[in-house]
């Protein structure tokens, strides 16, 4: 599977610093999640096993590409006491970056702005293989909250349709309308282009050679399940066996000058310590990364500093664990329940001619589900059948069925 080269995005926008704000953000977006502990909403993938292949035949899930770009939620408010809609990026580490010049509206009435609305994606430079021009995207790929009301319970198919039709549709409209937001939009959001698990070789053959941005594997989301804050088990990531990778805290021990051993000798080649995140700020001692001569003549070189920061690294079965990449983009490391998933990935790795060899039988089971969930009836004849006879019958659901849209959100800066 050939990889594109990555350009990895800073992100844009002015990040806030005022801790009350940020503080009154997070207790805002933990309300309309359902969430009281404050911590990041975004839900994490597990990685792909020889398990993950049988959990593709048993459930519905969707695939696509697995984007080599920045998490990043995207965030869009009703500033009450301004009078403006405001649209932040958050990042993993919960900052919070201001982005102007990016309008959403509501997707019935296109001079309404959109409020409380949560989006999960990846913000990524897309590179024009002809003129070699950037462009910064966001590739939408869920929504847990639309408007004040939270979906997250739906399942995928639910929450990616509102996503596509009440916020990417709307928002094409609206710079239709107004040609100047398109102008000035500091970047293009999109929803990103998701098959049914059974068409694996089509992400391959088709979507793949068309990107314009790096990547580096496969998602498997399922379709059937609510959006799950934190680890989700449903939510599959496939690599090559090869690359899969783990995120440590790296750590450097210098040995200690000969002359004064109570002296660390910060010339001489340090040991590379990987520590594994046990929670809250704790670390624990994993193994050691090899570094050459070379490689450590090119990290002084660099001039970047590598203690205390965390790392992606991969197994060499020649020399063990390399480092691939800095991911400042994480708080922690990976927690020592996902590492240990990890190496088993990689023990037990699965290779593409593995899963596209069972496309057939996905294809089948996924089939079979779809014609016993079609022989069925609906909801409302079953209840129906089961309820006891009587001489009345119930009055009509006033008001349509559809919410009201909630009330603005108020006082957003103190």
């Amino acid at each position: 599977m050939p990889h594109a080269p990555s350009i990895i995005p800073d992100i844009p926008g002015t990040e806030l610093h005022d801790r009350d704000t940020r503080q009154f953000l997070n207790a805002h977006i933990g309300s309309l999640c359902g969430l009281r502990d404050g911590r990041f909403p975004g839900s994490q993938p597990v990685s792909f096993t020889t398990r993950s292949v049988e959990l593709l035949e048993k459930m519905d899930f969707w695939v696509c590409e697995k984007t080599d770009g920045v998490r990043v939620l995207l965030f869009v408010v009703f500033n009450g006491q301004t009078g403006s809609q405001e649209v932040y990026l958050i990042d993993r580490k919960q900052r919070y970056f201001l982005i102007e010049d990016l309008h959403f509206t509501h997707w019935e009435r296109l001079d309404d702005p959109l409020t409380d609305t949560l989006l999960d994606g990846e913000l990524v430079i897309d590179v024009d293989p002809q003129s070699g021009q950037h462009f910064l995207r966001y590739y939408a790929f869920d929504c847990l909250v639309i408007n004040g009301e939270n979906i997250m319970k739906k399942p995928l198919v639910k929450r990616f349709a509102r996503l596509r039709d009440w916020v990417v549709k709307p928002m094409n409209k609206a710079f239709a309308r107004y040609p100047e937001w398109k102008e000035q939009a500091p970047f293009e959001i999109v929803d990103k282009k998701q098959e049914l698990s059974y068409y694996t070789s089509r992400v391959l053959d088709v979507h793949v050679p068309k990107l314009m941005h790096g990547h580096d594997g496969l998602i498997f989301t399922c379709a059937e399940s609510e959006y799950l804050p934190g680890t989700d088990e449903r939510i599959l990531k496939w690599k090559p066996p090869s690359e899969n990778s783990v995120d440590f805290k790296i750590e450097l021990r210098f040995p200690p000058f000969p002359e004064n051993p109570s002296e660390p000798d910060f010339y001489a080649k340090p040991i590379f310590i990987l520590n594994q995140w046990a929670g809250n700020e704790d670390y624990e001692y994993f193994d050691e990364m090899d570094v050459d001569d070379a490689e450590w003549e090119k990290m002084k070189e660099s001039g970047e500093e590598f203690d205390g920061r965390v790392v992606e690294v991969t197994w060499d079965q020649d020399r063990g664990w390399k480092m691939f990449r800095f991911r400042d983009d994480k708080p922690h490391g990976n927690h020592k329940s996902i590492v240990g998933k990890v190496l088993v990935s990689i023990a037990d790795g699965v290779e593409i001619a593995d899963v596209l060899g069972r496309q057939d039988a996905i294809r089948t089971a996924w089939k079979e589900r779809e014609a016993r969930r079609n022989s069925r009836p609906p909801p409302d004849q079953q209840r129906q059948a089961q309820r006891p006879p009587s001489s009345a019958s119930a009055p009509p659901p006033q008001g349509g069925g559809r919410p009201s849209a909630p009330p603005v959100v108020a006082g957003l800066r103190r």
